[in-house]
């Protein structure tokens, strides 16, 4: 089969992120697009809205679709979209979904917090972004470094993405993804803190922790994530059956 991979960035970032999957991809002689979300990469004028993100998605699957079956991977906050798209109730054409370091519910306290924290953050000298880039010299390979920031950062979009994940139904929509799912975080990822319950509620999923790996799980580990992505293709390839995965007791 002629596998198409559709990529979907996280916040603040853009889909520049991809660079490493989009050229292993082309390597492998397999067909993938990454999009830019309102709001971000070459769109940062636009203003971000869950319709808009959902419409990004569709519109790049259904294309994608057209040619083949798709593989839909996303990032953090593109993570979560994807999810509230690829299970939403009008299933749409996605045959397998990798959901990377986005293993927990932006509600509640929670979120409340991390928009505070982004909040303090952004009002930094220049926006913080010494400190950001203190960061991913710290733990981001060079190759892959100056992937993030390529598309340029969304901070203006932060606060109301952030504000508008509060509104996705995450728990029906996890229980509606009945195609393969992987769930791909970093053994230090701060989104990990619910990795156990999208195992469970998902009911088709796996859930694969990366050692030594942060948040960028996709930037720092690059060779794990694309072979990662190699076994979601390769499962499609095969048109292997799907079976029940045991729960936890």
């Amino acid at each position: 089969m002629n596998v198409q991979v559709v990529l979907v960035h996280g916040i603040r970032t853009s889909r520049t992120m991809w660079r490493s999957q989009l050229a292993h991809l082309a390597e492998r002689g397999i067909s993938a697009e990454a999009v830019d979300l309102p709001g971000h990469g070459s769109r940062m004028a636009e203003t971000f809205t869950l319709d808009g993100a959902f419409t990004t998605i569709d519109d790049a699957v259904r294309d994608a679709a057209t040619r083949g079956p798709v593989l839909l991977a996303g990032h953090s906050m593109g993570g979560l979209v994807s999810v509230a798209y690829a299970g939403s109730e009008a299933a749409p054409p996605v045959s397998a979904f990798i959901g990377a370091s986005c293993t927990a519910f932006p509600r509640g306290a929670g979120l409340a917090t991390y928009r505070t924290l982004a909040r303090a953050f952004d009002s930094l000298p220049d926006r913080g972004m010494w400190l950001t880039n203190r960061v991913l010299r710290a733990t981001i390979p060079e190759a892959t470094r100056p992937d993030f920031a390529a598309g340029g950062y969304a901070l203006d979009a932060q606060d109301i993405a952030l504000g508008s994940l509060g509104a996705l139904d995450l728990a029906a929509d996890l229980e509606r993804l009945t195609m393969p799912v992987w769930w791909i975080n970093g053994q230090f990822d701060q989104l990990r803190m619910q990795e156990r319950l999208f195992r469970r509620l998902a009911p088709h999923s796996e859930l694969i922790v990366v050692p030594r790996t942060s948040h960028l799980v996709t930037a720092m580990r690059p060779r794990v994530f694309n072979a990662l992505l190699d076994v979601a293709i390769a499962t499609l390839d095969q048109k292997a059956p799907v079976q029940d995965a045991p729960r936890p007791s």
